[in-house]
């Protein structure tokens, strides 16, 4: 939330609960909450105290999306971690909700230096994943949203039946599975799941973007790079700035930077890509 420090990542103290227990990040799996801290515990056992959450957390999106058929990337490393996490009101007014329109998008997009193009290209990382019923059925309930598709209404009810409905379904309808630029050919044939995706569409400062996207996934993923890149090196902590956690989940005890050896410091300050 305050940048690429990890932050959400940290557990609540006793200052107020944690970036992951605000409402826009309920949804984030405890198992990959764990794999972190596991991926985190093995590095250290082979290179000591050297690779931050953060690093591990940018290098983990990049190969999740490489493992799915997405692009592959350098990632610039070198980043540090928080020892604060953000409180639940920033996250409330920093993660705009799944119901909110293109202008509204780009505002808040705009207080991070992303664009237009980050915003089209960064939504298609809904072409994997699932989304709870929560987060759209204002678009079939009371009255079915009308640049919703009919069949594709028809579909989500079969999962999502009613108000409150505590189930998920997939992002993408053609392929769930794969990184691909088939999110971009659903929002054009107006089956796009939430309103933040499919005004993507209807926005004609947006609506270009989609439509080339849709033709053309190479563009997509050149994009998608980009704007990975650019969103991984928001607001980083580098050389004695933050910590090293040594749990992912808990800010270290003490000083951090006093803890560890220049070498260690200066080895984390290279901002090398990987």
């Amino acid at each position: 939330m305050q940048g690429c420090d990890a932050s959400v990542l940290l557990d609540g103290s006793a200052t107020g609960p944690g970036e992951k227990e605000a409402p826009p990040n309920l949804t984030l799996r405890p198992s990959a909450f764990k794999a972190v801290n596991d991926i985190r515990d093995r590095l250290e056992k082979a290179c000591g105290p050297v690779v931050s959450c953060s690093d591990i957390l940018a290098l983990a999106a990049r190969d999740s999306v490489v493992v799915s058929g997405g692009p592959e990337y350098k990632v610039p490393l070198g980043r540090r971690d928080s020892a604060h996490f953000a409180s639940r009101e920033d996250v409330l007014s920093g993660l705009p909700p799944p119901s909110s329109p293109v202008p509204a998008l780009l505002d808040n997009l705009a207080k991070i230096n992303l664009d237009a193009a980050d915003l089209v290209a960064l939504s298609g990382g809904h072409t994997i994943g699932l989304a709870h019923c929560t987060s759209f059925e204002g678009r079939l309930f009371p009255r079915q949203d009308p640049a919703m598709k009919v069949s594709f209404a028809r579909h989500l009810r079969r999962t999502c039946p009613a108000v409150g409905t505590d189930r998920r379904t997939v992002n993408d309808i053609r392929t769930p599975n794969i990184f691909d630029n088939m999110y971009y050919v659903n929002l054009v044939n107006r089956e796009g799941l939430f309103v933040s995706d499919q005004d993507l569409f209807a926005n004609e400062t947006t609506r270009p973007l989609v439509a080339k996207f849709a033709a053309d996934q190479s563009a997509f993923f050149d994009q998608f790079a980009v704007s990975m890149l650019k969103m991984g090196q928001i607001s980083v902590l580098t050389g004695s700035q933050g910590q090293i956690r040594q749990n992912c989940s808990a800010r270290n005890s003490g000083t951090v930077a006093g803890h560890l050896p220049w070498s260690v410091l200066e080895a984390a300050d290279r901002f090398v890509p990987y």
